[in-house]
């Protein structure tokens, strides 16, 4: 009976267990129907997330054409601003392109004048300033031109004011910058003038444009011609110095030879009376006097020649890393009788350090292997600008390979000595050292003598 009683009660209470569970899953006993009720849900977050996206696309296509449209007119302004600004504008508005090439700089001052006058036919034809509409004060016609006239020679008043400041002002980095500025006065101007229907002639700013331009061009010019000056004053100066030099070689090996001769004579007068011993002392004295008096004849003979042909010389290549880093070189030319003087004379205070010699090619065409290298390397130049700079970033194996196709042999000098620049280094380091070893009391010290005391 008591089993029975137990097996009752463990049925009833899986009987209740299993109506909870009921209870607990009934919301979903229609599998199908939940499956569908969550997929309608699920739809409808999509559909809702989807516009949300959407408005968020939209959004950002919106900030985007602000953003983009806002940076056009920061642009535009910033343009604006920047015609009236003192600054470089080699970036901003590109480089100059040359319009005009007259080979002298006399030339660009003619023109200039031309235009000018063109100008003033313009004014003088009444073309300059244009009226679209006949004006008539009080009823009068004269008196509507006398108005009319009179602003339009306000109106080219102000014009050629403005742009003969902007002519004076121009130079090698704001040409394209004044012209806009040009350009822009032109357009205030004629905006000033609408309400009379006055405008300034498009023929007439195209005249002192070209005004402008010539100006600059003239300005370029001239600089040019002043270095070609300074370069051919700077090459007659190394002919008059390596004429000298010539001069004074010459001189001396005459002189030596002068002497050697007269001894020589002397010792062969002596050698006729001469037996034994002193016979032989003045027969090594004469040999040796024959060959002194040969090297000084060959030294005149090469002082002359030197100075008679104008194309030999030495073609030197150099370096100062010290002043210029590493891989910058100067190739020139010189036609000293000691070419080393001339690289001495490079070495002086324009340079904190002394240039050392990777090179000493001599050459019956010193011109044309200078040239020939020069052109070698125009791409590399260190000063695009200026011809005379003969300073180029290359590597000393380039400078070798372009001499070896030439067909020259030339003995080179790999590395640097820079003994100035490497003891300023040296120097230096030491004292940096110094400082670190330094106790906090001795710099103290040193800075404030007093205050230990």
């Amino acid at each position: 009976m008591a089993l029975f009683d137990f097996l009752k009660r463990k049925e009833l209470e899986e009987i209740k267990n299993l109506k909870q569970e009921l209870e607990k899953y009934k919301p979903i006993i229609d599998i199908e129907k939940e499956v569908l009720s969550q997929k309608n849900h699920l739809t409808q977050i999509i559909d809702s997330k989807t516009i949300d996206l959407k408005k968020i696309e939209s959004d950002f296509e919106q900030l985007k054409e602000k953003y983009q449209n806002s940076l056009e007119t920061y642009t535009s302004l910033r343009r604006e601003v920047s015609v009236f600004e003192n600054k470089l504008d080699i970036i901003e508005y590109g480089i100059y392109e040359p319009i005009y090439d007259f080979e002298k700089s006399d030339d660009y001052r003619k023109e200039q004048n031309r235009i000018v006058e063109l100008q003033k036919e313009m004014i003088a034809k009444d073309s300059a300033a244009i009226c679209t509409t006949n004006w008539t004060i009080e009823g009068s016609v004269s008196k509507g031109q006398a108005v009319v006239k009179v602003y339009k020679k306000l109106m080219l008043r102000a014009f050629n004011g403005e742009s003969d400041v902007l002519i004076a002002k121009v130079k090698w980095n704001n040409i394209n910058q004044m012209r806009e500025r040009m350009e822009k006065l032109f357009d205030a101007i004629n905006k000033l003038g609408k309400g009379f229907h006055v405008h300034l002639n498009q023929e007439y700013l195209n005249l002192k444009i070209n005004e402008l331009l010539l100006e600059f061009e003239y300005q370029s010019k001239r600089q040019k011609e002043k270095e070609e000056m300074r370069a051919i004053q700077e090459e007659l100066r190394e002919e008059e110095k390596a004429k000298r030099e010539f001069e004074q070689a010459q001189r001396e090996a005459e002189k030596e030879e002068a002497t050697f001769q007269k001894a020589l004579d002397k010792a062969r007068k002596e050698i006729e009376a001469a037996t034994g011993e002193k016979y032989s002392k003045l027969q090594a004295q004469i040999s040796l006097l024959e060959q002194e008096l040969s090297e000084a004849h060959e030294r005149k003979e090469r002082a002359m020649s030197m100075a008679q042909q104008t194309k030999r010389g030495h073609v030197y290549i150099i370096s100062n890393i010290g002043s210029f880093g590493e891989n910058v070189y100067k190739i020139g030319m010189t036609r000293r009788l000691e070419p080393v003087d001339r690289i001495k004379e490079l070495g002086d205070a324009s340079v904190p350090f002394q240039f050392d010699i990777h090179a000493m090619i001599y050459s019956d065409e010193a011109p044309t292997l200078e040239y020939e290298l020069h052109k070698a390397f125009s791409n590399r130049k260190v000063n695009m600008l200026n011809y005379r700079k003969e300073f180029f970033n290359v590597t000393l194996e380039e400078i070798e390979q372009k001499i070896k196709e030439i067909g020259l042999e030339a003995e080179f000098s790999k590395l640097p000595e820079a003994m100035e620049y490497r003891e300023t280094l040296a120097i230096l380091e030491k004292l940096r050292t110094q400082v670190e070893h330094k106790s906090v009391e001795e710099l103290i010290s040193e800075e404030f003598p007093s205050s230990l005391n």
